[in-house]
């Protein structure tokens, strides 16, 4: 039997951590085979654009290239690019509503889950995701022009907008100043998690991305060897590969700052509003009178 992890409680910072890669660990097998059921196209396209444009830029960067070749492969570079854009917005908006609607499910439900309800609800919230990510990128990324604190500041409450507009239903305006509400009285607290989470993520997506600059630097003679200037080509299929498989797992690691935000937010709502406790006492109620 799976241990059931109990999300509407309040966590210190070691809880939410180890619960965060707890729930992932339990919920391994269940959770990604919901996840690429829904993301998996999407995300297919998006590694795909991404090996297409490394190709474009070292083709254009080849240093025998040039004249009305270097204009076409331009063009091309744009609209791969867009087309990756298109698609990385798109799966990364889909990965954050699938996580947060199976944990949703996952709570609502007591460990199990419902696939077309997640399902339904992922895509009937998209451009609610899409609206409320917007403002999430115009506010945070205003911040951080403006000497980098605002957007700081900013990013540790609206980082929770997401859980808001998911597990309380409520309209991007409301669950974007919800936000505030819900951090007030604990930002550094909530900071130091979400910090703690990045680090983690970070040192994670490093190590993924070492091989791919290890060969970079075997390739153009940083480390022992020899260029050939006249024909040399910066993409080849060794770093697309390489590039792509660090693509995909900055794209999963993600996922670990997705469940320790909820996990955040279900803390800061506890010692909030006490939901989970006056569910938890309905239910013995319940059980009482039986």
């Amino acid at each position: 039997m799976k241990q059931y992890i109990e999300f509407k409680k309040q966590r210190e910072m070691s809880q939410i951590l180890s619960d965060t890669f707890g729930f992932l660990r339990n919920e391994f097998k269940s959770f990604f085979g919901v996840f690429f059921k829904i993301i998996a196209p999407y995300l297919v396209v998006m590694l795909i654009s991404y090996g297409f444009y490394m190709f474009q830029v070292g083709d254009l960067m080849s240093l025998s290239l040039g004249g009305s070749e270097s204009i076409i492969n331009g063009m091309a570079i744009f609209m791969i690019a867009l087309i990756f854009i298109i698609a990385t917005v798109t799966t990364y908006v889909l990965a954050q509503a699938t996580t947060l609607f199976y944990i949703k499910s996952y709570i609502k439900n007591n460990g199990a889950i419902d696939f077309s309800e997640i399902k339904q609800n992922v895509y009937g919230s998209f451009w609610k995701f899409i609206g409320l990510g917007f403002l999430f990128v115009i506010c945070v990324g205003a911040g951080l022009i403006f000497c980098i604190i605002p957007g700081v500041y900013l990013y540790v409450p609206l980082v929770l907008s997401f859980s808001i507009l998911a597990f309380d239903e409520k309209s991007i305006t409301d669950a974007f100043s919800d936000s505030f509400t819900l951090v007030k009285e604990y930002w550094w607290i909530t900071f130091a998690s979400l910090f703690v989470v990045f680090i983690i993520v970070m040192v994670a997506g490093s190590a993924f991305a070492l091989p791919g600059t290890i060969y970079s630097f075997a390739k153009t003679s940083i480390l022992p060897g020899e260029m050939d200037a006249e024909n040399f080509n910066f993409a080849d299929p060794v770093s697309i590969i390489l590039g792509i498989i660090s693509k995909l797992a900055q794209f999963l690691l993600h996922l670990i700052s997705i469940v320790a935000s909820v996990l955040i937010y279900f803390d800061l709502n506890e010692k909030k509003n006490f939901t989970g406790t006056f569910e938890r006492i309905k239910n013995l109620g319940g059980d009482t009178e039986e």
